[in-house]
């Protein structure tokens, strides 16, 4: 196996600090190339997964009248979420999905298994933490290809299921959009507008 030297780690770097959130105010027209999506899949499959069970799913949406189904379940739960923030001027202006501007819309589901996993006996959701992780992978290729992602989490998960045809053994991890961006901030969006500061690294580490 290749190892890697200092100036594929500084890439590396570059690609991690430079990931972004991105929502539909920042989506471009521009169709995503079907070797570049093979490309963020393939990135995404490679990803770790506990017992080597791989127990994701992607759902590409491609028809216009399903993604519009999709954008008035979030409409309705954000309208939901809104009340529960009442107190900040700033949420009715956020901007927190990009449903209908993206090129591309992925569901991730997880696969529920059919009989026990290796490794997955007694913290039984490491399963949907490796979807997690296929999920990092192609967002982390995304950037390197100059696309934007963002993960739309105002959605009921059992609706989208419903939506996209998919049985109950699957369960939703995320739903993403995808596509080419006018920019990518500097910072992350939420930072930069004041909705949250960032955490030390010295807040979040703990020796014992």
């Amino acid at each position: 196996m290749k190892a890697f030297d200092a100036h594929a780690r500084t890439i590396l770097q570059s690609i991690f600090v430079s990931r972004r959130d991105v929502r539909g105010n920042r989506y471009v027209d521009r169709p995503i190339d079907d070797a570049v999506l093979h490309d963020l899949l393939e990135a995404a499959v490679s990803a770790p997964s506990v017992g080597y069970s791989q127990p994701w799913q992607f759902v590409i949406i491609q028809d216009n009248a399903l993604r519009t189904e999709i954008y008035r379940e979030f409409a309705r739960e954000n309208a939901k979420a809104r009340e529960q923030f009442a107190d900040s001027s700033l949420y009715p202006s956020l901007k927190l999905e990009g449903i209908l501007e993206s090129a591309l819309n992925i569901a991730v589901f997880y696969e529920k298994p059919r009989k026990p996993v290796l490794g997955q006996t007694t913290q039984k959701k490491t399963g949907e933490y490796s979807v997690v992780c296929a999920i990092q992978n192609l967002w982390l290729m995304a950037r390197a290809h100059n696309i934007g992602v963002g993960w739309v989490s105002i959605l009921r998960p059992k609706k989208v299921r419903k939506l996209l045809g998919m049985g109950k053994e699957h369960k939703l991890v995320a739903y993403l959009t995808l596509g080419y961006v006018s920019e990518f901030l500097d910072e992350p969006e939420l930072l930069k507008l004041g909705w949250n500061s960032k955490k030390e690294l010295t807040e979040v580490v703990r020796w014992v």
